[in-house]
Order: C-alpha cells, then sequence, then structure tokens
C-alpha cells in the first residue's frame, strides 16, 4: 500500500513539471537505483547510488532538454517550450515529431 502511495505521489508530482524537469527525475531514480545495484555487488553502495543519481540526472536533464523544443512552422526557428507563437512570423508553434 505504501508502496502504491508512494508512485501515485511521484506520478502527480511529475505531472506538472516540464520535460527537462521529468527527463532529470526520472534519470535520478534510475541511475541510483543502477547505481545501487550495481555498488552493492562491489562492496559499496552508497557510493553507486549517488554516482548512479548523478549521472543519471544530468543525462535526464540533456535529453529532457532537447525534447522539448518547439519549432516555427514556416520559417523553422527553434523557441523553448514555454513560448506559443513565433515572434517573427506570429504563428503558433508545434511539437517536433518525436
Amino acid at each position: 500500500m505504501r508502496k502504491q502511495i508512494s508512485i501515485i505521489a511521484l506520478m502527480l508530482v511529475l505531472a506538472g513539471c516540464t520535460t527537462t524537469q521529468k527527463g532529470a527525475a526520472t534519470g535520478g531514480l534510475t541511475g541510483a537505483t543502477l547505481g545501487g545495484i550495481i555498488g552493492h555487488q562491489s562492496g559499496d553502495g552508497v557510493k553507486g547510488a549517488a554516482i548512479g543519481g548523478a549521472v543519471g540526472t544530468a543525462a535526464g536533464m540533456l535529453i529532457g532538454n532537447k525534447l522539448e523544443k518547439k519549432f516555427c512552422p514556416e520559417g523553422g526557428e527553434v523557441y523553448p517550450e514555454d513560448v506559443k507563437f513565433c515572434p517573427k512570423h506570429g504563428v503558433e508553434l508545434k511539437y517536433r515529431d518525436r
């Protein structure tokens, strides 16, 4: 039951996050988990989890940052996720196909 409540709480927190933040959280949790498992096998699970979490967070941020770009369908210029209209052409920005 605690596990289910934790998962629901995590989903609610991530629902309001940007793509970069979601990528960082997912990468950090995955990296920490894998780092802890690998570190446990070598005798130092805490150090492995810390290293895995840091690397996973950095990788998740980089990947999430690349995914959250929008583009202008007329000129092809790329803008951050929070911009709704192209300042040059005035048209609504579109997300890149993923």
